[in-house]
């Protein structure tokens, strides 16, 4: 595989997925979230994957952050129509990745944009919001078991590499990286949410998690994500202190998930929101980020701002 980081500039990641879908109009009130929409609206993941594109992504990642096999069959969908759909979550972001591709002057210096097949920790199953605390109550065994199918389907597929994202709990990072060691032609990062400057939300220390993963074959980055931006620098330093690895960070636009109502709640000392991201994107780059995007509530119009002053 060609290495991500491999181009001119920092690596520009895209932003919310489901909350583009949202801002389409549809409604995503629902354990499978934006997974949805494979079975109702496919259409318009394609059309959002192109908006991203278009916005100067270099990488996408699919609709499968909460599709999994037994949430599928939680609402009596069976195995193979479950793999079928994982696999379409593949193929729409291909095919348009291929398609904008294919427009692209020959000219240009941009990467060839990559698809990032995304992979949502346990707790997005759950969907109670236990993807920012890690307490699931469950071991390693019941944690492999639920990652293995998709994590195979995803490391022989169309996608160029695995983004596992939102992960709360050490625990579960040390399962996605035995999966990836058994897959030695899969290449993967894993991101973590966080809930201050220092830790991941299961209490861990994010440094501690980092030389775990260090030197991990086929790891070819860390990150944090779905986190707010103020606690962003601070997590740079602490993974840089650690590890050579590339580092991701792809926040939130600084609000909170209320787990309850399945909705964003503002938080007044975040400043400007998703707008502050491109000045703050500088300060994070500089202090050892390789690669800058957004998570919920960051839209294409706002990777469009940071493709803008980041490449400007």
């Amino acid at each position: 595989m060609i290495s991500p980081f491999s181009g001119p500039g920092p690596l520009l990641l895209d932003g919310g997925l489901a909350t583009a879908l949202e801002a389409k109009g549809f409604d995503l009130d629902d354990p499978l979230w934006s997974a949805r929409l494979l079975i109702e609206a496919p259409d318009a993941i394609r059309e959002v994957h192109t908006d991203f594109l278009e916005a100067g992504a270099d990488v996408i990642a699919t609709v499968s952050y909460q599709a999994s096999l037994p949430g599928f069959a939680a609402r009596g969908i069976g195995r193979e129509e479950g793999v079928r759909l994982l696999e379409l979550a593949t193929r729409l972001a291909v095919e348009a990745r291929d398609a904008f591709r294919a427009g692209v002057d020959d000219t240009s210096d941009r990467r060839r944009p990559l698809v990032a097949a995304s992979v949502g920790p346990y707790g997005a199953y759950l969907a109670d919001g236990s993807e920012y605390r890690g307490d699931y109550g469950v071991g390693r065994d019941e944690l492999y078991d639920f990652h293995r199918a998709r994590w195979h389907l995803f490391a022989e597929g169309e996608a160029d590499l695995i983004a596992c994202e939102t992960i709360p709990s050490a625990l579960e990072a040390e399962v996605l990286l035995d999966l990836l060691g058994e897959t030695h032609d899969a290449h993967a990062w894993i991101s973590f949410s966080c809930p201050d400057g220092r830790h991941i939300s299961d209490g861990a220390r994010i440094a501690d998690v980092a030389a775990r993963c260090d030197g991990t074959p086929n790891l070819v980055a860390l990150g944090v994500n779905c986190t707010k931006p103020r606690h962003i620098a601070s997590l740079i330093g602490e993974i840089r202190s650690i590890t050579d690895l590339p580092i991701l960070v792809y926040p939130n636009a600084g609000e909170e998930y209320d787990a309850e109502t399945r909705s964003w709640v503002e938080v007044t000392d975040e400043g400007r929101g998703a707008a502050a991201l491109p000045e703050l994107a500088r300060g994070w780059l500089e202090a050892g980020a390789s690669g800058v995007g957004g998570c919920c509530r960051v839209s294409a119009d706002d990777i469009r701002a940071l493709d803008r002053v980041l490449r400007g």
